[in-house]
């Protein structure tokens, strides 16, 4: 069968339910693309969404783009592919993606083929793995037990391409599917098709974020790729963005430490030899880009456990006092606090103060210059096994907080101001991230079950 000379690849926006003008999106469908992907999730919101099976995109959202998508991809006989569902990939994120699909088929009385891949893995494999030396920490992640595993809410793997190729082998118009290797949801089928696996891999690691890669960057507007033998080209649709060397370039190292090779499942993306061209006033060539497959193949776990419940309360500072002396203030309000509840045997708990317009956002780096401005917002922030004692020990500290007596105080009603009442916030439960390792595996579909429906006028 002869090779196609070019697959054109339109990537709508960076999340499904960030949105797109839809203006963007006609101009992606008069270019007449072979497929529609898009990724629906990340890491980046932090383990909450994985651990309590949530979505951190609004299903009224994802609805709406997906309401655009498919029934113009089935109307262009092209599919559509979504990885990372749900914008965690577990089975209820999946289950969240999958309940929209229906809805717009039901609604629009659509008839396809749905592909549904699932990548949260069994707690029992992945001891056999660990128990077989196959399991490994990405730095800085600590070496796991079984313990660990066992602690895990949920656990997920970032799939590569062969489960997508399989599921285009089968006739699915629509692929959605748990966490994703986020290029391999735009490269699957340029794989398929026999491109270049180092260039389709390097397009879809642009593709991924939509135009965020263009200047004027967004992650809520469309982006094209045209895939060839030996290049990739990358257009904005909308006419207020162009792609530029710099910002392809730059794009290609977002969120990577290392300039030169962007790892994956089953291999490695080798940068040495890429070159960024401009070949028109919004377009960018890309060359010389090169997949080194590893010996053996791997895919990404991230699993997380629960570690209790959160309140926080949030607060205003203007005393210019006050504000001069917030260390030693802390500090005291923390040993208060640590005093009060050691009486009552209650010592499992965290505290902490956020210091917004001091060190709210850089306090994690030390070794930076303190600077302070005219008025703070302060976070508290209390963790503990249940929410009561959380309630607890947040209440105990604002109230703390709020009479203070500190050296050169003046006023004596309050320290604090609060922008809302009720002055504190149950936020929930809390998690933390517990697994986020390698684990070897075979590449295709072994631990990654696929489910197919057909719907027949949306039925």
């Amino acid at each position: 069968m002869r090779q196609m000379e070019e697959i054109r690849i339109l990537s709508p926006t960076a999340i499904l339910g960030y949105g797109f003008p839809l203006e963007s999106f006609m101009e992606g469908m008069k270019r007449k693309p072979h497929v529609i992907a898009v990724d629906a999730g990340s890491t980046d919101p932090g383990p909450y969404y994985l651990g309590a099976g949530k979505s951190f995109t609004d299903y009224n959202s994802v609805k709406r783009d997906l309401e655009i998508m498919i029934p113009a991809a089935l109307e262009a006989g092209i599919p559509v592919i979504v990885g990372t569902a749900g914008g965690c990939g577990g089975r209820p994120h999946v289950e969240f993606c999958v309940n929209i699909v229906k809805e717009i088929a039901r609604e629009h009385k659509l008839t396809f083929k749905l592909a549904v891949i699932q990548s949260e893995l069994d707690k029992e494999l992945v001891k056999r793995k660990l128990a077989a030396g196959e399991v490994t920490p990405l730095h800085p992640a600590p070496e796991i037990t079984e313990k660990d595993v066992d602690e895990a809410v949920r656990i997920v793997a970032q799939i590569g391409e062969d489960p997508f190729i399989e599921a285009l082998d089968n006739g699915a118009d629509v692929v959605l599917a748990g966490r994703a290797y986020d290029p391999s949801v735009f490269s699957a089928l340029a794989i398929r098709e026999g491109f270049d696996k180092g260039l389709a891999i390097h397009l879809g690691k642009i593709l991924e974020c939509a135009a965020i890669a263009a200047l004027p960057g967004s992650g809520s507007d469309c982006m094209f790729g045209y895939l060839h033998k030996e290049d990739f080209v990358l257009e904005p649709l909308s006419p207020l963005r162009k792609c530029t060397t710099l910002s392809v370039a730059a794009h290609t190292l977002y969120e990577k430490t290392d300039p030169y090779n962007l790892p994956g499942p089953g291999g490695a993306i080798d940068l040495r030899n890429s070159k960024f061209t401009q070949i028109d006033d919004n377009k960018v060539m890309v060359t010389g880009s090169r997949f080194v497959p590893t010996e053996e193949y791997f895919v990404k776990l991230e699993g997380v456990r629960r570690v209790g419940f959160r309140t926080i309360s949030i607060a205003g500072v203007k005393d210019p006092v006050m504000i001069e002396k917030i260390d030693d203030v802390v500090r005291s309000v923390k040993e208060r606090v640590k005093n009060n509840f050691d009486a009552y045997g209650i010592r499992d708990f965290f505290l902490d103060f956020k210091i917004y317009g001091r060190n709210g956002v850089m306090g994690l780096f030390p070794g930076l210059e303190t600077r302070t401005a005219h008025e703070l917002c302060i976070v508290i922030e209390a963790v503990a096994p249940t929410q009561e004692q959380a309630d607890t020990i947040c209440g105990f500290a604002r109230s703390t907080m709020l009479h203070f007596g500190y050296e050169g105080r003046i006023s004596t009603a309050g320290n604090l101001a609060f922008p809302f009442s009720p002055s504190d916030c149950k936020v929930g439960e809390v998690y933390e991230f517990n697994i986020y390792h390698l684990m070897k595996t075979d590449p295709g579909a072994k631990y990654f079950p696929i489910e197919y429906t057909r719907f027949s006028n949306g039925q």
